[in-house]
């Protein structure tokens, strides 16, 4: 039986937290506080006016991009800063100013991350595969919520960077596996051998390359990494997670994919798009990248 594809998308917001806030956006720009830092980063849908021009100007770190491939460099009101500790519930990670915009994680995937720790409490003991895990923020929060997670990248900075955070939370004993490996190539091998998951998360990029070369081209090569997953799923495996930032693809379009990928499951596909709201009662929404996802109810 095919799953059920919701007919209205869903917008997961991301609030607020006490280690970081969307404090204004507009001109093309967003005013962040990440711990006791300001931050201003490029955001070209925002159209609109900020609030505050002058809070802009008086940020502790600004991204000045190069290109229109994330890259740029960050220029600081006083001493330049390198990395600082920050927290979402149990999960602690280091958070660093790296030269492609971001530090070291991605704010919005807290709507993500909530409803992955209210998941996997649900189950007893689930084996999660987290792709393109990246610093490991997921992972970890799969962990603390008493998953058995199997984390991959094709970045080996990146998985000493999720460790470090491992670490840091005190989970270094949790049963997480870290893989430094090409997402596809690593599905491909657990398919050969019969392995099951009882959840997958997949956050890949639009472009990247794996660690011996291997180029990754989200359109040309997210519809067989898909349908790879969804052949590691138990048979009651609970959930298969997408999310992708790509100006060319939309949750439709996802959600579409994975009900291809799922055909014969069952369950439920809900899909649309992940924001960062800003803080107050009436802060406006930045809509930042897209996801779909199965449920098996």
């Amino acid at each position: 039986m095919p799953p059920r594809l919701n007919p209205s998308p869903e917008t997961l917001v991301t609030r607020a937290w006490a280690d970081y806030a969307l404090l204004d956006s507009g001109g093309g720009r967003k005013l962040e506080r990440y711990g006791r830092h300001t931050v201003v980063r490029p955001e070209p849908q925002c159209f609109w006016s900020p609030r505050d021009p002058a809070a802009f100007d008086a940020a502790d770190a600004v991204f000045d991009p190069t290109d229109e491939d994330e890259t740029g460099r960050w220029r600081f009101a006083g001493n330049p800063i390198d990395s600082f500790p920050l927290a979402w519930r149990d999960v602690r990670f280091t958070s660093r100013f790296t030269p492609f915009r971001h530090l070291a994680f991605f704010p919005e995937q807290a709507a993500n991350w909530e409803w992955l720790d209210g998941r996997v409490r649900r189950l007893n003991k689930p084996r999660i595969l987290n792709l393109f895990g990246y610093t490991g923020v997921a992972s970890l929060a799969c962990a603390a919520a008493g998953a058995e997670v199997t984390h991959v990248d094709a970045s080996k900075k990146s998985v000493a960077w999720a460790r470090e955070n491992a670490e840091l939370s005190g989970m270094a004993d949790r049963p997480i596996r870290w893989i430094v490996e090409d997402a596809r190539k690593y599905v491909a091998r657990e398919v050969r051998r019969g392995s099951k998951y009882d959840g997958i998360i997949l956050d890949p990029p639009k472009y990247g390359r794996g660690p011996t070369g291997e180029v990754w081209r989200l359109f040309e090569d997210m519809p067989a990494l898909l349908k790879d997953c969804a052949a590691l799923l138990s048979d009651d495996a609970s959930f298969l997670l997408l999310n992708a930032y790509a100006a060319r693809v939309s949750g439709l379009s996802l959600a579409h994919l994975m009900a291809e990928a799922t055909a014969d499951r069952g369950g439920v596909i809900d899909w649309g798009e992940l924001a960062l709201a800003e803080d107050g009662p009436d802060g406006r929404a930045i809509g930042l990248s897209f996801f779909a996802r199965w449920s098996a109810k």
